[in-house]
């Protein structure tokens, strides 16, 4: 009989998770991916901090049931407001997307040998949590934050191009021309662009592409990315059983939501970038 395969839990409030999950599937050999999006429940960033540490106990104490043995927080605002709270509680490593994300950006500064200044764009939620401010803080990093609160309803009305739509698509970009014009005036130094929403991935062609045209081709910091591969590097420091791999079919998944079953297989296929297939459904309560 063969080694057991490694489970791993993700949860998010929504879709926006699954371009974690995304970057995830092709670097953990042949684990077991179990995905909960907390449907029912979301916007997680319009309730209190005392909420959000209950639903996102909930959601990782569901994940351990189903056998997780590491624990992904691909949710912004879960991992700004509820991370000490997980870590505290639960026995197996959890991680989080911010700290990989700011990890990412301060690299590519170094990189660069410039100024170590990044701009963040991301949720009005996680934005005024300013997590990724301290985050980038303690890696010697100088923040400037920008709320972009209209992209995930255009990301999640699929108002980006991919069914050929340009007019749609149009309205989009110039929303994003808007944001980022108003961000770059007020990060002048910045030379690192970092995405502090799982939704933005879907849109970094376009920010790479209004960025440009601006003038400051900023490097783009995928924090779905940065995050994949800090739980590739757990992985190979525990052992490496489940080390790196190519093909995403040698990664199994399943998929719960708390509400929304239906939504959830159409949008989510556009943001894993593959059919979910059957979504379950599964009751958090309250």
């Amino acid at each position: 009989m063969g080694a057991k395969s490694l489970t791993i839990g993700v949860f998010d409030s929504g879709f926006g998770g699954l371009t974690v999950l995304r970057e995830l599937l092709p670097l953990v050999g042949d684990a077991h991916c179990v995905y909960l999006g907390d449907t029912a429940r979301l916007p997680y960033g319009s309730k209190s901090r005392e909420t959000i540490v209950r639903y996102a106990l909930s959601s990782a104490r569901f994940l351990q049931r189903q056998g997780a043995e590491l624990l992904v927080v691909a949710c912004n605002t879960a991992t700004a407001l509820a991370l000490d709270e997980l870590r505290a509680a639960l026995t197996i490593p959890v991680v989080g997307v911010i700290e990989p994300g700011a990890e990412a950006a301060a690299d590519a500064c170094r990189e660069q040998g410039t100024t170590p200044g990044v701009l963040v764009l991301a949720t009005q939620a996680t934005i005024e949590s300013h997590a990724y401010a301290r985050a980038c803080a303690a890696l010697g990093l100088e923040a400037t934050e920008k709320a972009c609160p209209l992209l995930v309803p255009l990301v999640e009305e699929g108002w980006i191009g991919e069914d050929g739509d340009t007019a749609r698509a149009s309205v989009t970009a110039q929303v994003l021309r808007i944001y980022l014009g108003e961000a770059l005036r007020d990060a002048p130094e910045s030379r690192a662009l970092l995405l502090g929403c799982t939704h933005y991935p879907l849109l970094r062609t376009e920010i790479e592409r209004t960025l440009a045209e601006l003038g400051r081709p900023l490097r783009v910091i995928d924090s779905a990315q940065a995050t994949a591969r800090v739980v590739a590097r757990i992985l190979s420091e525990n052992g490496g059983a489940h080390g790196a791999s190519t093909g995403i079919g040698e990664a199994t998944c399943e998929f719960f939501a708390t509400d929304s079953v239906r939504k959830f297989e159409r949008l989510g296929s556009r943001f894993l970038g593959r059919p979910v297939g059957e979504v379950q459904l599964v009751d958090l309560g309250g």
